[in-house]
């Protein structure tokens, strides 16, 4: 049973990290151009979860706030989330919503933004018409 739990607890650790910085719409940047307030407002999600998961994970689905002050404790999140009217344009993360990021999982550097393996699938196609379209055209 123990190790049922631990598996279980691991996942969900495992999900809710993966999930923050994983959505449509995320804020990714390379080194020199990394701007930490634009990271802490776009590059993570604010996950609204049901009370009780937001309890039992120590508010960690207000990751941005941690982002923005780590220093703040776990139990204080909720409430400088509250008082920050600031914080309350942060993009709101569903559990239902969060399924649907699984498919994410490229960064597309041109387009700048995650996208799916279907999207490169797409791409492939799209640049073959366009080889073999050259490739008549020098004929």
């Amino acid at each position: 049973m123990y190790m049922y739990i631990m598996v279980v607890a691991g996942v969900f650790g495992i999900w809710l990290f993966y999930i923050q910085h994983q959505f449509e719409g995320v804020y990714w940047s390379r080194h020199n151009e990394w701007d930490p307030m634009k990271a802490a407002f776009e590059g993570s999600s604010y996950y609204k979860l049901p009370k009780i998961l937001q309890w039992f994970s120590g508010n960690i689905g207000l990751h941005p706030v941690h982002h923005l002050r780590s220093h703040i404790p776990n139990y204080n999140l909720q409430k400088c989330y509250d008082e920050t009217p600031a914080l309350h344009v942060l993009k709101e993360l569903s559990i239902r919503r969060s399924a649907k990021s699984l498919r994410l999982s490229l960064w597309d550097e041109k387009e700048k933004k995650l996208v799916g393996f279907h999207s490169l699938k797409v791409r492939r196609a799209e640049l073959l018409r366009l080889s073999h379209q050259e490739n008549s055209n020098k004929i």
